[in-house]
């Protein structure tokens, strides 16, 4: 028996669905792209056996329940054809003009990244997603709609791991990237669409319980809705209220986020009251407030501060009838139709969205940063990584000192307050004060806050900050700031380096010489060249050899960059018998960019590039000798490390298990500092190298009993706190951990 063909949407049914918000749709573009994508499709299948025009058809259908314009609904229809038929671009803006031909581009190139996600990293599909989404924001509408229809059809797809991979996918960009754009509807439904693939016995559990409920409850929710109806009409406020349940999704991560069983989960379900204006908005509040005991902490006036997706509302819990915990959302229609479909609510069907609506375009904030952090050259993965994360956070809204709003997301820091305001003001920024107080510049911020960014020329940004701001914004402009920075230092140490080894061949270096190799070191130009050299990427002999090969053959020279045979080292210029020791001052280990410096009486001691020794050396760059590290043999190395550890019960046991749980030694250990709340350790530890040392100071990093940890230098710390954390991270323009506490 063969399968019942499903009962596709009739042309006229489309296009009254269409003029039924936009009298004015033009019925012909319809028309017509019904048709052409009918024809296109011909006899095409799905996965489910359905002809294939019911999936562009179906996406149409989700698009007039958004009341989008004509021109997108036509794309919907057309959205497949280029990919999947034999029609092209040209023959779509023959038949439809550029506007749509446009649109069916733009959607076509995103599907044709999915097809090649197995060779093409996601970071790059993302980038490429946001830059079409930028461009024109119906792509991205007319992208959801068509993963929507994808995923209630996916059990269809036969392959597990695809499955997983669509369904992974959609819950990590997709649902999240509807929820931003404010289409709320669509992001709980993609959500609970991939849940129920991911984890189908978590979402079954959560379905029988809420079915065991609302078996229960149903009648109590009419009831509660009728009762806050009544309330409000009683003060001469006309209301439509209605009680639902929350998704599955949505009810499972309340589970995680909160740590708590079904049976302790007070809001699965909500109430909506939608008044007829913002007055009649607060009125309501207010009756419910009067009637029923609001519960502390759960009140929200997304109407005086809307979410940046253009969300408003007023939310409030109180004790309701029946001594029942209701959560109640307060708004107006126009709010309730931006809650339901975002972005799509301010299409103006044959206009693009209004620039002078602050609400409408507060939806595309979130976009333009985006847009911004692309053309500041963020690579893809970097890219990829802050807007992933800021897809999912919730905010904080704060106020300049001239009381501008500024929105930024939870556990923002006054660093990334600074970046949102301007990059000068966050390259600068030296403290910053909040409500009046000076507050540490790593400080989360809090709603409500009043913040003044105190700024200094002679500041520039500290790799420090990168480990504590959270926007995209700031993470991006703080290391393009190092990265020139750290150039700048490779560059100039390059030269130095080269014009030693140059000059002990009694050659002079020049920018002409090296222009002359370039090709045959596959670079593009000399700076390229010095900074490899500076950064350890290049060797300084490489570069001399390049430049005079006949140095390479002369069996009778004795070169200075001939290669000693030493246990652990190489040093260019030396003889057999010459010693060297590693510098007490900056502890290098295997993996450390390192340079030699010839001590009178001492031989050559070795220092890491970054060390404040040669530093005071600078204008004895003679004394500079280039060297390497040899295979050490799996020897460990000391390195020294000081970790800020919470004053609590076997905290400085959880060191030690983490410390040997990664694979190190602790040869010495010392306390520098204490109060009643933290220990600060000075720790030497035995490692095989620098990639061994920052995969511990990660692992002590994520261990909650481990309050801070850095790699220091130096010799032992001294009775001014000289190389302690507070220290180091009040010469940042941060505040040391005793007077941050006092704040």
């Amino acid at each position: 028996m063969t399968a019942k063909r499903p009962r596709l949407m009739r042309q006229t049914t489309l296009v009254e669905r269409v003029r039924a918000y936009d009298p004015g749709a033009d019925e012909s573009i319809l028309n017509k792209a019904y048709v052409f994508a009918m024809q296109a499709h011909g006899p095409q299948k799905r996965a489910s056996g359905d002809p294939y025009f019911s999936h562009p058809l179906e996406v149409a259908g989700i698009l007039t329940d958004l009341k989008l314009d004509t021109a997108t609904i036509a794309t919907a229809l057309l959205h497949d054809t280029v990919e999947d038929t034999s029609a092209t671009i040209e023959d779509i803006e023959q038949n439809f003009g550029p506007e749509i031909a446009g649109l069916v581009d733009g959607v076509t190139k995103l599907s044709q990244l999915e097809l090649f996600s197995e060779r093409t990293k996601q970071a790059e599909n993302f980038r490429k997603l946001m830059l079409a989404m930028s461009n024109d924001i119906r792509v991205l509408l007319v992208k959801l709609a068509d993963r929507l229809h994808n995923m209630r059809t996916l059990s269809h797809v036969k392959s597990e791991d695809t499955r997983r991979r669509i369904a992974q996918e959609t819950i990590e960009i997709y649902a999240p990237l509807a929820g931003r754009i404010g289409m709320q509807n669509v992001r709980e439904e993609l959500e609970d669409l991939a849940f129920a693939e991911l984890d189908p016995e978590a979402r079954e559990s959560i379905v029988r319980r809420m079915e065991l409920l609302d078996g229960q409850s149903s009648a109590r929710i009419q009831r509660i809705a009728d009762e806050i109806k009544r309330k409000l009409a009683e003060n001469d406020i006309e209301a439509w209220v209605q009680g639902r349940a929350k998704r599955p999704y949505s009810i499972w991560r309340k589970l995680k986020d909160k740590k708590i069983n079904f049976e302790q989960l007070s809001d699965v379900f909500g109430f909506r009251a939608v008044v007829g204006s913002i007055d009649g908005c607060y009125q309501a509040l207010g009756v419910l407030h009067r009637t029923w005991r609001m519960v502390p902490e759960r009140f929200k006036d997304f109407i005086s501060l809307p979410k940046s997706n253009g969300y408003r509302s007023i939310h409030t819990t109180v004790m309701g009838p029946e001594n029942q915990r209701v959560e109640v959302q307060i708004r107006t229609q126009d709010m309730h139709d931006v809650a339901e479909r975002g972005v799509a609510a301010h299409w103006r069907y044959r206009e693009k969205i209004d620039e002078n609506d602050p609400t409408a375009m507060s939806a595309y904030e979130w976009l333009r940063d985006v847009v911004d952090l692309l053309e500041r050259g963020a690579n893809p993965e970097e890219f990829y990584e802050h807007s992933k994360l800021s897809l999912y956070q919730d905010q904080v809204f704060c106020f300049t000192p001239k009381g501008n709003l500024i929105a930024l997301p939870r556990g923002a820091t006054p660093i990334d307050f600074a970046y949102f305001v301007h990059t000068d003001v966050g390259n600068t920024a030296v403290g910053a004060k909040v409500n009046g107080v000076h507050t540490a510049l790593h400080t989360p911020l809090k709603n409500g806050d009043q913040v003044e960014i105190i700024c200094s020329r002679e500041q520039t940004p500290s790799p420090l900050w990168e480990r504590f701001v959270v926007t995209g914004r700031a993470r991006a402009e703080i290391r393009r700031y190092l990265r020139h920075a750290q150039r700048d230092q490779h560059v100039s140490l390059g030269r130095k380096i080269l014009e030693k080894v140059f000059a002990d061949e009694h050659f002079e270096l020049t920018d002409k010489a090296i222009k002359g190799v370039l090709r045959k070191l596959r670079l593009s130009n000399p700076e390229d060249v010095y900074a490899d050299v500076g950064r350890g990427a290049l060797r300084a002999h490489e570069v001399l050899q390049a430049v005079y090969p006949e140095l390479k053959t002369d069996p009778n020279r004795k070169r200075a960059y001939m290669e000693p045979n030493s246990a652990s080292v190489s040093i260019g210029g030396l003889t057999e018998g010459i010693g060297y020791r590693l510098g007490a001052c900056c502890h290098p280990i295997p993996g450390d960019r390192i340079i030699g410096l010839m001590v009178p009486g001492e031989g050559c001691v070795i220092h890491t590039i970054d060390c404040d020794v040669l530093d005071r050396h600078q204008d004895s760059m003679a004394d500079w000798i280039d060297v390497r590290w040899k295979d050490h043999g799996g020897a460990l190395s000391v390195a020294r490390i000081l970790v800020r550890l919470k004053n609590s019960t076997g905290a400085l046991a959880t060191l030690a298990n983490v410390i040997s749980n990664n694979g190190a030694n602790i040869s010495n250990l010392k306390i520098t500092s204490r109060n009643p709340l933290y220990f600060e350790f000075q720790v030497d530890v035995e490692v095989r190298d620098a990639a061994h040392l920052e995969n511990l100071i990660r692992a002590l990093k994520v261990d909650l009993a481990v309050e801070a940890v850095e790699r220091v230098r130096g010799l032992d710390t001294d009775d001014q706190g000289n190389g302690r954390i507070g220290a180091v991270v009040e010469s940042q323009g941060l505040l040391p951990f005793e007077q941050a506490t006092k704040h």
